[in-house]
């Protein structure tokens, strides 16, 4: 029945008072899926601080609301799920939502791109569980973190010291052989390593393609992207090649 107590009840202070602390372990779970992420986002790794914090954030949101099931609808004593109902119906949820964000994660080489999406995606799939059973300020606490994780954790990012990856792509001229030491020794003098075990190499009529990840020491001796394609323009034996920034 509609009445101004139904809609109070999910505004009260017992509901706020439950929904500060899940806000309590959202900001916590953030906080600590972003520092695992910069081991990864330090290392030039496609999926960075962004990606691990909202994976991490939403977890503990989909987790932390069964121990608040008694504040479920209002606190409604006569809800319609009960726990164990609820949790197979956020299973079903969320295993559709990870195919929906398979499609928009893209891989081209070693260029990966939509992984940030994909984990907004399952985020946001979370935000509408907790407005589903009645959480209200924990779905916007949980919406306001995702957009603010979305939009300055990026630029944390780019404050915070890392090392820089880029895919380089080689085609050497026709019966040219090339070598390894004189490519990880011009990588050097720039200021990157080639990382181990991502060397491609294939021979396509005759002629050598090499496909691999410079990783830069630090950004402030690593030299521009602009002027590594320069290098590689002039470096002997390559016929062409394609040069871009891994991480994405």
């Amino acid at each position: 029945m509609l009445t101004t107590d139904a809609f109070a009840a999910y505004w009260s202070g017992p509901m706020l008072v439950a929904n500060f602390f899940i806000l309590l372990h959202l900001v916590g779970a953030l906080v600590l899926g972003m520092l695992v992420g910069y081991e990864r986002s330090y290392h030039g790794r496609a999926a960075g601080m962004r990606t691990y914090g909202l994976v991490c954030m939403a977890a503990a949101a989909v987790t932390v609301i069964g121990g608040y099931a008694h504040f479920w609808y209002g606190g409604a004593t006569n809800a319609a799920f009960s726990n164990a109902d609820l949790s197979r119906v956020v299973q079903g949820i969320l295993t559709g939502i990870g195919f929906l964000c398979a499609g928009v994660i893209m891989k081209e080489g070693f260029n990966i791109s939509g992984l940030t999406t994909a984990a907004s995606l399952w985020s946001s799939s979370v935000i509408g569980i907790l407005v589903g059973v009645g959480l209200y300020a924990a779905a916007m606490a949980l919406a306001l973190l995702s957009a603010l994780c979305m939009v300055w954790v990026s630029k944390l990012e780019g404050w915070l010291p890392s090392r820089q990856a880029v895919a380089i792509a080689l085609k050497f001229n026709p019966g040219f052989l090339p070598v390894e030491a004189a490519l990880r020794g011009m990588a050097n003098a720039r200021g990157y390593d080639i990382a181990g075990g991502t060397i491609v190499i294939s021979l396509d009529q005759g002629a050598y393609n090499w496909n691999f990840v410079a990783v830069a020491r630090s950004r402030q001796k690593m030299a521009p992207i602009s002027d590594l394609g320069t290098e590689m323009g002039k470096f002997p034996g390559v016929q062409s090649f394609h040069i871009a920034y891994a991480r994405n």
